[in-house]
Formats: structure tokens, sequence, C-alpha cells
């Protein structure tokens, strides 16, 4: 099988993750409900008037789509594939918002339109004037990997030679309120969050969007090759150690192998028992953390791609990322393991290009 490398990868976090010395200045949060992306100023990347008929998760995927085709030095991609949880929901609620307050009457269509899920991909591709094979998928916290799944497909059969693909979500007032209500978010009671032994419930909520080229040919800028990917919507707790290590197995691969496990902990008593189960496997591995710098949110697994790529390629791991203080002299192989509330598991394995 031939390879899929990942020769860019730009994102926009609740860290300052476009500043190309970001590593140095990451900064765990854990005393906040809801995190918001730090934005770039969107004059100098998107004209003023359409940058105001963009919602943000439109804006945010623009920018970091078009970091990630610079850097892979392309400018149309063969193809473009985005995943989200949410999509564009802060156009959503303006529009239900019209309805209620409208009587249903007179309604302006515009944030209909642009509330579709799929409005991010159409929206880049309308800017780079791509024709090619747009999809968008939306499979809560899996959303990324299915992406980075057809990608691949796409590479290997031949169809196309690069593809984008990104990873986005935004926040809206509404919707947190009710995240609130439903202790999706944690209580302010239970800060300071401790991730890693939490005894409460819920998460510090976050946002951001990351977009990656994948490509079949190896480039000076490439940060990983793409080995394998695997995904399920349900496991019991007893089942995780068997799915790990059969997802190694077909890559011909021991957990004696993986360098660096990147889990992502939340802070949420109930769903991240997972992640303790999986780390029980790797005795001789860099285990790390990331959603302290991301905040839990649908497709916070692009902070983590985004994170690997830039482990694997500089060779060194931040220090607030380390749960054990293992360090190995050369990371080869990555395991990153995501889910959200205990659904939609996900496991990718990136080697060094």
């Amino acid at each position: 099988m031939s390879a899929v490398y990942i020769n860019s990868a730009a994102c926009i976090s609740v860290q300052d993750t476009l500043n190309e010395n970001f590593s140095q200045n990451l900064k765990p949060e854990n005393s906040v409900q809801i995190l918001k992306a730090i934005e770039p100023n969107y004059k100098e990347f998107i004209p003023p008037a359409a940058s105001r008929r963009m919602s943000k998760t439109v804006k945010m995927s623009t920018v970091a789509s078009q970091y990630a085709l610079k850097e892979a030095g392309i400018e149309k991609p063969d193809a473009i594939i985005v995943g989200t949880g949410m999509g564009c929901s802060q156009d959503s609620e303006k529009f239900l918002k019209n309805v209620l307050e409208n009587n249903e009457e007179f309604l302006t269509p515009t944030y209909f339109i642009q509330s579709t899920h799929n409005t991010v991909s159409g929206q880049i591709a309308l800017g780079l004037q791509c024709h090619g094979y747009n999809f968008t998928y939306v499979n809560t916290s899996s959303s990324l990997e299915f992406s980075m799944l057809d990608a691949k497909l796409q590479i290997l059969d031949g169809e196309a030679e690069a593809v984008l693909v990104g990873s986005t979500d935004e926040q809206t007032d509404r919707t947190m309120e009710l995240y609130k209500l439903n202790n999706t978010i944690k209580k302010e009671e239970n800060f300071p969050v401790d991730y890693l032994n939490s005894t409460t419930d819920g998460v510090i909520w976050g946002e951001g969007s990351s977009f990656f080229v994948l490509g079949k040919e190896k480039a000076e800028s490439s940060y990983a090759q793409l080995k394998n990917i695997q995904i399920i919507n349900k496991l019991e707790l007893d089942e995780t150690q068997q799915f790990i290590n059969d997802f190694l197995a077909k890559t011909q691969l021991t957990t004696q192998d993986i360098d660096a496990v990147i889990l992502g902990f939340s802070g949420d008593v109930k769903s991240d028992v997972y992640y303790q189960k999986a780390m029980d496997l790797f005795s001789n591995s860099a285990l790390l953390y990331y959603k302290n710098l991301s905040g839990e949110f649908n497709t916070a697994s692009g902070f983590s791609t985004f994170m690997a790529c830039h482990i694997l390629k500089n060779q060194e791991i931040p220090e607030v990322m380390m749960i054990n203080d293992l360090k190995k002299k050369e990371i080869k192989n990555i395991l990153l393991y995501n889910h959200l509330g205990g659904n939609d598991h996900s496991l990718v394995l990136l080697e060094k290009a």
C-alpha cells in the first residue's frame, strides 16, 4: 500500500498556534468554563465585505486553510474534505431566532443558507475556484478522522494527489447555555480542573479550526506519514485495550513500538476512564494529554493531530502535555486516541516522515 503524507498543518485554537513559536507559549487552562479561540486579523486574509457575511467557523477555516495550502506550496487542491461536529451553529441560531421573532414570516434566507454544515468546505472551494471533490463529514468527535480516512482513500485510489483536510467547530451562546444546564460543561464550584485525576462530571469547552494537506508524495514540508485510522462508535470499557492492540497489529506493531501516546483527557470523570485503561498498555511510551490546552469540543482531535505533527517534526514534546516523564531519544511513532463523552472512539497512527 502506498504511503500518505501530511505535508502541512495549520491551526487556529485557544492557543496562539498561528505563531511560529507557539510551542514556547502554551498556556494550560483549568479555571474557565468556556475557552475562546485566538483569532487572527481577518482583514489580512478576507475582504471585509465578505468577512461580514461569514460566521466565525467559516472565517477561522478560511484562514487556517490558506496557511496549510501555502505551507504545502499548493494553490489549488484536488479535493477539499472538512469534518465538523456542530457546523455553522452561529448562523443556525440566528435563523431559528428569526423564525421565532417573526412568527415564521418574512424571513431572510441568508442565515439559513449559511447555517448548513457544508458551508465551510463550500466557501473554501469558492475562494480557491476549486471544482474538485468536496465533502463534509458530521460525525461528532470522529469527524476529522472520517475526513482523513476519505482523503487517504482518494489518494490511494489515484483520485487525488493533494487533498485539503480540515476540522472546525465554533461556540454559540445558546448552545453553551444548554451545555451548562445538562452538565456537559463543568460547574464553577468544581474548578480548578485536575484533568488527569478528576472526580467530577463535565468539561471545559473550547473551539478551533485545524487544516492539513495530505499528499502521496513526501515533500520537504512533510510532518508525518498517516499510517492508519480506526473508528468505532461504541466501546465497552473492558474492550479498550483489545481495541488498541488489534489496531496496532494491523500495522505489524505492538505497544512497545509506540514512542508517544496522545490521550484526550478532558476532566470528565465518567469518560476519562477509557484513557486510564489505555494508559496501562504503554509502560514504555511518553504519555501526553492536550485538552488542558485546547478545551473539549467535537473536533478537538484536530488540535492533537496538529501537535503530533509538530512533535514528530521537531522531535520535542512540550512540558505542559506530559503525563509521565519518560523521554525517548527519537520519536518515530505517535498514537492518538480520542472520544467525546465515551462515544465515537478513534485511533490514529502517525509515523515520522
